[in-house]
């Protein structure tokens, strides 16, 4: 018969010698969920989880149907009796969500009264 030898070309179970006891084990477990909440937390920090919203200004409203040759600013120009003009024009582009100042004949458009 022949002999077979085994080798074991595997890894060590604990590599560095030291072993662990229960509560070894199980401070250990504490300490790898605490940096894993505490990761946690500064993930969902930075992802904007604990920032609030701004509040809106809360307006009243007008409704305009727009006229051939009407144009954001000649309309805001008529609204805004001593106000700023431009600050007016902004909002009225935000408020309707226009994509550019461009208006077309019949196009009914909200006007923000301040």
């Amino acid at each position: 018969m022949s002999a077979i030898t085994i080798v074991n070309q595997g890894f060590a179970a604990n590599p560095s010698g030291i072993s662990l006891n229960r509560r070894g084990r199980l401070a250990r477990t504490v300490v790898v969920l605490s940096l894993a909440i505490v990761l946690g937390s500064v993930v969902s920090a930075k992802a904007g989880a604990g920032t609030e919203a701004a509040a809106t200004k809360a307006y009243s409203f007008i409704t305009v149907t727009v006229a051939p040759g009407d144009t954001v600013w000649s309309l805001a120009n008529r609204v805004a009796a001593s106000g700023d003009v431009r600050s007016l024009v902004s909002e009225i582009i935000s408020v309707n969500s226009l994509a550019s100042v461009d208006l077309t004949a019949g196009q009914k458009l909200r006007i923000p009264l301040s």
